[in-house]
């Protein structure tokens, strides 16, 4: 299997917006450049922040064009270095696991996300890997939109964060190809 070529946070821009829900994708994007020594640049051509992890040849990529484009980002550079949907890794919120929950699968349904639903559309192709951060649900869907563009509390973030920490642990797996072997030690924590 192909190791991960491209690692997406997804997340919006902007002070406003860096401490919500939404934001979980970038959060992990964050941790691991900082873990890694990465320094991420601001890219006009890529709409996005980016970088690259010369241990394994994998970009790291943040859109900044705000979650419902950015698919923009993801297709351009994906486009430009020839890397196909299967070796895509998409870090997002998802409203169906509670906080502290870490999931990683392949391809599947976008369930509403627009960061999700924008890059299958710009890409072609839903088979991209996803890394979804459970940050739980209001309860009513008339709530989500709301929900997700507000900070979670403070024990919500500190096990958002857990997730976070035992996926960076995996996360050398996901790089080098071993998404199977991710997945289990992932799913069984």
């Amino acid at each position: 299997m192909p190791g991960i070529r491209l690692l997406v946070g997804l997340g919006n821009p902007g002070k406003e917006y860096e401490a919500t829900r939404h934001n979980a994708g970038f959060w992990l994007v964050e941790r691991f450049a900082a873990r890694e020594g990465i320094a991420l640049r601001k890219d006009a051509k890529y709409q996005a922040y980016f970088g690259r992890h010369e241990a394994s040849g994998t970009w790291l990529l943040m859109p900044q064009t705000y979650m419902n484009l950015s698919g923009r980002s993801v297709s351009l550079l994906a486009g430009f270095f020839r890397i196909s949907p299967e070796e895509i890794l998409v870090a997002h919120d998802d409203l169906d696991f509670q906080p502290g929950v870490a999931k990683l699968k392949q391809g599947g349904g976008v369930g509403g996300h627009n960061g999700l639903k924008d890059i299958g559309a710009r890409i072609g192709s839903r088979d991209f890997w996803r890394l979804r951060f459970g940050i739980g649900h209001p309860g009513d869907r008339d709530l989500v939109a709301d929900y997700v563009l507000h900070k979670p509390s403070l024990a919500d973030r500190d096990l958002i964060d857990g997730a976070i920490g035992r996926t960076l642990d995996v996360l050398p797996l996901c790089l080098s190809g071993d998404l199977q072997g991710a997945m289990l030690k992932l799913h069984t924590r």
